[in-house]
């Protein structure tokens, strides 16, 4: 099959490295692969695993602006059109009827509010795929959408559990944290919709004597506006900011706990990834959450705004101590190895492109 990937940007989300790792997997298993994007460049645009193809002749960063591509689209003559974020399946629709030879693929990976080019794109393509079977069942309802026309293909784990050695502690001692010092941890880009701020305000009511730091990997636009929360709240020797990570597997080495409080997921590729690491987790309730634990087991799931309840789950975790926190990791560790694994995510698009290019093939709508 020939297979056309849009991107608007290659930036270092979770979308965009779902992005390369499905690239790579058709690739693998012998597929032709381009990757299409409108934005030039991209922090992850050197881990690219196929030819790409970019819009704009330079950066003008503009994530809407796509130039030429309907006609870059049908030049390349793709089999099947898989759309991957927020502006290019705002462009799906229009690819379905320009190029109407290959089966254009919209993917649900946002709990954020759908714009109208967006929720059309929906209603025109061949078919849609949901990260999570909640995000399904919502856009069912709110579209009017005909079950057939949604799969449901998780996310895969991009960065898989790596044996790390529990003496080699660099990143505590550089921030400070010693051997009782539980270490609460959020990967996250620094987006007023992942809401580290919140995880912040929790923090800082946490019982007094509680022996703590809270981790907060990334970077972005809203990080300042979190460092300056943290100077306020008198909390500069417990909240440490670590930076962008292109590969956070060391970070998850050395904490405790995931912590989550964005309310606008679809199904978190961060907590996924924690529990792969043996990380028990707390989170904020979003689209697909508790698709990516189990719940009450290898985490929580807590009512958005309920800092009380974060705060007893957390409390809870801390007082549970290393070796229960590790018995609840290791079935964190089996849940996601089994639930995310890479391969079966590849297979699974593989069989669904497949079916939607056979010639018995009707599209219902």
């Amino acid at each position: 099959m020939k297979i056309l990937l849009v991107q608007d940007y290659l930036r270092s989300g979770g979308t965009e490295r779902q992005t390369l790792l499905l690239a790579r997997g058709f690739a693998a298993a012998g597929h032709a692969v381009t990757l299409l994007t409108f934005r030039p460049g991209g922090r992850v645009a050197s881990a690219l695993p196929c030819p790409r193809l970019a819009l704009q002749p330079c950066d003008l960063q503009l994530d809407w602006f796509a130039p030429g591509l309907t006609r870059t689209a049908a030049a390349a003559n793709p089999d099947i059109i898989l759309c991957m974020g927020r502006m290019a399946n705002c462009y799906a629709g229009r690819l379905q009827a320009r190029v109407p030879g290959a089966a254009v693929v919209a993917t649900l990976r946002t709990g954020k509010h759908l714009p109208w080019l967006f929720r059309r794109s929906l209603r025109r393509v061949r078919h849609i795929v949901a990260n999570s079977a909640e995000a399904s069942a919502l856009q069912q309802a709110r579209l009017g959408l005909p079950a057939e026309r949604i799969s449901v293909i998780r996310n895969a784990l991009v960065f898989p559990a790596r044996s790390t050695d529990p003496h080699h502690r660099i990143l505590r001692g550089q921030y400070g944290a010693g051997p009782a010092t539980t270490v609460l941890l959020c990967v996250a880009m620094f987006r007023p919709e992942k809401n580290q701020r919140e995880l912040v305000e929790i923090v800082a009511g946490l019982p007094a004597g509680l022996d703590w730091q809270l981790w907060l990997a990334g970077d972005g636009p809203s990080r300042a506006a979190g460092a300056a929360l943290v100077q306020a709240r008198g909390l500069t020797d417990r909240v440490k900011f670590l930076g962008y990570h292109a590969d956070a597997t060391a970070l998850y080495g050395e904490a405790d706990i995931a912590v989550h409080a964005s309310t606008t997921e679809s199904l978190s590729n961060f907590i996924i990834e924690a529990q792969a690491h043996g990380l028990p987790a707390v989170a904020a309730r979003a689209q697909g959450m508790s698709e990516c634990l189990v719940p009450e087991r290898t985490g929580w799931v807590i009512a958005p705004g309920d800092r009380p309840a974060f705060r007893s789950a957390l409390v809870r975790l801390i007082a549970e101590g290393p070796a229960a926190r590790g018995r609840r990791g290791e079935e964190a560790r089996a849940f996601a190895a089994a639930a995310f694994d890479p391969a079966r995510q590849v297979a699974a698009y593989l069989k669904l492109f497949s079916r939607l290019r056979a010639p018995s093939f009707e599209r219902k709508i």
